[in-house]
């Protein structure tokens, strides 16, 4: 089933979420929701609070994106309460949009190799260290879950470029090509 995406300005993207447990009530449907919902709105990654959970979930396909970046050909990912380590590297500057901050991009500073340790839907515990793009998704969707956005590593002058743009957003005139639910009214 598609569920709609939340966008900014609703308070569930600013929460830190909760681990989820063993026997969460219907997991393997949510996930699977998760998949569709993504697919349908042409993302690679979708954190939970992106659809209104509190829960530290994530999905990711980042096949799509196997072309351009080797990496992740092939790489469909459910992540379940992940940790992430930052690894020695350096910095790469790479433009990121994403489904809750709808028609804009900007470029973010991140590393570009982790080590990510995490659950997947049968609870089975996997690590590995991941690089290049795919590392970059990783970081992105894993800011959902500590309640940020990736416009909160861009610089304050390029936030304030953005400002109205992000206020359309939040107060519902903006358009997508997919269900969005926006902050409740003040």
């Amino acid at each position: 089933m598609k569920l709609p995406i939340y966008l900014y300005g609703h308070p569930v993207l600013r929460k830190e979420c909760e681990e989820v447990e063993e026997g969460y009530p219907g997991l393997k449907e949510l996930v699977a929701d998760m998949y569709e919902t993504m697919a349908a709105s042409e993302g690679v990654g979708l954190a939970a609070p992106q659809i209104g959970k509190n829960i530290r979930l994530v999905v990711i396909d980042a096949d799509v994106l196997g072309d351009d970046f080797p990496e992740c050909a092939g790489r469909r990912l459910t992540l379940i309460n992940p940790e992430i380590d930052i690894l020695d590297g350096e910095k790469i500057s790479r433009s990121e949009g994403c489904l809750s901050v709808p028609g804009l991009s900007e470029n973010v500073s991140r590393v570009e190799h982790i080590r990510l340790n995490w659950l997947d839907e049968d609870f089975v515990e996997h690590e590995e260290e991941m690089s290049g793009f795919l590392s970059r998704i990783v970081q992105h969707e894993l800011d959902h879950l500590d309640g940020q956005l990736y416009i909160d590593h861009i610089s304050p002058i390029r936030k304030q470029l953005i400002r109205s743009k992000l206020r359309n957003i939040a107060e519902g005139r903006t358009r997508c090509d997919y269900p969005t639910k926006y902050a409740p009214k003040k």
